[in-house]
């Protein structure tokens, strides 16, 4: 494409359908070749094809690395494909110097959720061993970044139980230091700037917002500092892109109340103007504040969370309410703008958002056994949630009820069986309802063993799926899926619809033919949030 959007061309598609199904690999940029002009090094995936009698890309099965020319979309291969390849990471200039690799598949292809990860020296195209990363239970060093200028490779290790980034020498030494830790969240992502994706911070999530790090340059630190006194109070700045001398900025700056607005920074002319707001048809709309705070578990664990009051009402008492779970479980929700919240506030509800035991981002000792294998936690935190709200008085005992997505559903729907008097009512947006049919849903896939073991044995499926259980559910149930959901098959939903009839349980499933996961369609996303907030106003009564 040309840089005026024009001269459009595919280059990869993430997802193929292939004679052999579905191949879910290839098509990342592994270099955006920032000294070269419409090339860049991209991640393929080579199948041999027996079943047309050729060969894709090679008689060798893997994911390699391709040079490919975008105005022509000619290639070479520069790293031959490997079988199990997952990752590669170049130093920003050409030079792919790590390789991560699916470690110990065994005879069944199986996943073991351990990546092997390689590395090259300066001077060599021979691979080492650099490091070995755990996905279950995240031990192990996980590279990210290659600093070309420094050697180094930087990633994620645990320090105390929480995610710390690390530099790690790429010669034979592989000397490590710590860079960057917190005592009371995970450090999680790295910020890059520019075509050579270089790296000058990291972030993580606090109560008020995510901070950046940007010692990596005091520089860009110093100039941060002074644009977010130009621009609305706690407004929080990323630099989403620059140009290659990265002489020009382009800075996202969003707020709890505020979607965002996408800026340009001129760094010779020190000028900043506007280019463009992120939802616009929310401009002049007065949005709701969000604000963390902590509730009591029944143990007296103190939950971190969020809350939201409809603007204008932030001491109001008595209001209908919804607690909204996350998705994930391996996630957690964060301080900002957030839609689901900004639309239920704007009508009138107030909106607790809780990360609950099983939630990332805390460290080992919050994460549990994960979502799943310690649902009684997490589900009891996401119900003490619901007590808080009525005991402070904020919430109308009467008019109380949970919404969540993916997860977020589960947990709605897992409430309702084991705290059936908490809430009048439930919307569940493509939830996990049955365990053993998420179990299922991974049969062919490699990572089947992985699921199985995340969900927990045969007991824990039993009492942790709320289509078993929908008996015990006492208020009526709302539903939404799309049918080419390939995160939570639509097979969950109606499985649970199917159960709250036996159990004659007041129930509606609300279904989309051509969507996925994400329900990504304006239209159906907005038929969903009328239809949620009718089905709870008529639930709440009057």
């Amino acid at each position: 494409m040309y840089a005026d959007g024009s001269n459009l061309k595919l280059l990869s598609r993430e997802t193929n359908d292939y004679s052999r199904g579905i191949q879910l690999g290839g098509g990342s940029i592994v270099d955006w070749l920032p000294d070269e002009d419409g090339a860049v090094l991209m991640s393929r995936v080579y199948i041999p094809d027996e079943h047309t009698g050729s060969l894709i890309g090679s008689s060798k099965r893997g994911v390699g690395v391709d040079y490919v020319d975008t105005r022509t979309l000619q290639t070479r291969t520069v790293e031959p494909p490997k079988e199990g390849a997952v990752a590669y990471i170049s130093d920003g200039r050409g030079s792919v110097r790590v390789m991560g690799i699916k470690a110990n598949p065994g005879a069944t292809g199986q996943d073991t959720g351990v990546i092997e990860y390689l590395y090259r020296t300066r001077d060599s195209q021979q691979w080492q061993k650099l490091s070995e990363y755990n996905g279950v239970d995240r031990t192990g060093f996980q590279p990210s970044t290659v600093d070309r200028d420094k050697n180094v490779v930087y990633g994620w290790k645990k320090l105390d139980g929480r995610l710390a980034v690390y530099a790690v020498s790429l010669d034979a030494s592989l000397s490590e230091v710590l860079i960057s830790a917190r005592p009371d969240v995970d450090v999680d992502e790295f910020i890059h700037i520019g075509r050579r994706e270089r790296m000058v911070g990291i972030s993580f999530a606090t109560e008020t917002g995510r901070a950046s790090d940007l010692a990596a340059d005091p520089d860009l630190q110093n100039l941060m500092a002074s644009l977010a006194k130009a621009l609305p109070p706690q407004s929080e700045l990323n630099v989403v892109d620059s140009s290659v001398d990265e002489s020009k900025l382009l800075i996202l700056a969003t707020r709890d109340n505020d979607p965002g607005t996408y800026y340009l920074f001129d760094r010779p002319a020190r000028k900043l103007r506007p280019l463009l707001a992120v939802r616009d048809e929310l401009s002049g709309v007065t949005l709701a504040n969000v604000k963390a705070i902590t509730y009591p578990a029944a143990d007296g664990t103190r939950v971190p969370g969020y809350i939201t009051f409809p603007a204008g009402k932030e001491d109001a008492e008595g209001l209908p309410a919804i607690v909204l779970p996350h998705g994930g479980p391996s996630a957690r929700d964060e301080w900002g703008f957030n839609w689901l919240a900004q639309f239920y506030a704007a009508r009138g509800y107030v909106v607790l958002q809780p990360n609950f035991r099983g939630s990332t981002g805390y460290g080992d000792a919050w994460y549990e056994k994960n979502g799943f294998k310690s649902w009684s936690d997490a589900i009891g935190d996401i119900l003490d949630g619901g007590r808080w709200l009525e005991a402070q008085g904020i919430a109308d005992p009467g008019k109380l009820g949970i919404v969540g997505w993916s997860y977020g559903g589960y947990a709605a729907l897992q409430a309702a069986v084991t705290g059936p008097a908490v809430f009048k009512a439930v919307v569940a947006i493509a939830p996990v309802t049955d365990l053993d049919d998420l179990k299922e849903e991974s049969r062919h896939w490699s990572n089947h063993q992985l699921i199985g073991a995340f969900v927990g044995d045969e007991a824990n499926i039993g009492s942790a799926s709320p289509a078993r259980n929908a008996d015990k559910i006492k208020v009526p149930v709302l539903l939404f899926h799309g049918a080419l959901d390939r995160n939570v098959a639509i097979g969950e939903s109606q499985h649970m619809a199917r159960s709250l009839k036996a159990a004659g349980v007041p129930h509606q499933l609300v279904t989309w033919d051509n969507l996925d996961h994400q329900l990504d369609d304006s239209n159906a996303r907005a038929d969903m949030l009328r239809k949620s907030d009718a089905f709870l106003r008529q639930a709440f009564g009057p």
